[in-house]
């Protein structure tokens, strides 16, 4: 697959119950499968389909989706069913229901970027703790120098205690 359906592949990948998920008809889409014909081979093989592997949106769920992504509604030509969805386990599960040359690539392709994803997370996390270190060093130097100001403030006296003060004056 080229890097530009690793990039689509990317934006197929949803967190729904806290877990990235692709769903059922995306992943039948890039199989090159109609989503029943994806669904009646999952069915067919559910014991290899725990619920940490696949599950079933609930209304409220498939909702959000349609809200935020322009997945087509029930009566428009579009799904009839609540969807599936696939977590990265149950999509590599996937590839011992579907045998094609298709869907070998297909999951290859889709391992590949749930792995880059984890690294960009991975990198993330390191950069976070980076920068938390830097501006833990940063106030610790800050508070130095604030103090020494201080201290040079208390112990010069004031160079012109006496000085015309500059400014309109205002007679009143």
């Amino acid at each position: 697959m080229s890097d530009l359906q690793l990039s689509q592949i990317e934006n197929m990948i949803f967190i729904i119950r806290g877990q990235k998920v692709m769903l059922d008809s995306d992943l039948a889409k890039l199989y090159e499968v109609d989503t029943s014909q994806l669904n009646r081979q999952v069915r067919r093989n559910m014991n290899r389909f725990p619920s940490d592997f696949m599950f079933e949106l609930n209304r409220d769920e498939f909702q959000a989706l349609i809200c935020q992504n322009g997945i087509s509604k029930k009566g428009r030509g579009g799904r009839q069913k609540l969807p599936f969805v696939f977590t990265e386990p149950g999509i590599a599960m996937l590839s011992s229901v579907l045998t094609s040359e298709r869907a070998i690539s297909v999951n290859i392709s889709i391992m590949r970027t749930f792995i880059k994803l984890r690294s960009f997370l991975a990198m993330e996390s390191n950069l976070a703790e980076k920068v938390n270190k830097l501006e833990r060093g940063t106030n610790e130097l800050f508070k130095v120098v604030f103090e020494r100001i201080d201290a040079i403030e208390d112990a010069t006296p004031a160079l012109t205690p006496n000085r015309k003060k500059i400014g309109i004056k205002i007679k009143e």
